[in-house]
């Protein structure tokens, strides 16, 4: 972040931490959010984007998962990605 403030955009700033290829079945996944959360606090997303074999196809197939699996895991969380991201602007816009 300092050399992109140096020498891009003084006034960049993170608007969040997301965990993707999540798998609750690991202690290694649970272990590296939890992490996340206590170095970054708020900035970590609520939501997770798990790893599914749809998802990993996806870019290979030239496609987007919400394209390729527009009802599948990995799509429901990108959709509950944006609608918390817009939930988190509109709580910002009335603060």
């Amino acid at each position: 972040m300092s050399m992109i403030r140096e020498n891009l955009n003084p006034e960049v700033k993170i608007a969040g931490i997301l965990p993707t290829m999540f798998d609750t079945r690991t202690l290694h996944s649970r272990e590296a959010v939890e992490i996340l959360e206590e170095n970054f606090g708020d900035l970590v997303y609520k939501t997770r984007i798990r790893k599914t074999v749809r998802y990993a196809e996806a870019p290979v197939k030239g496609s987007s998962v919400l394209k390729y699996d527009p009802n599948g895991p990995a799509a429901d969380a990108y959709r509950a990605l944006a609608e918390e991201v817009l939930d988190g602007a509109k709580a910002r816009e009335h603060a």
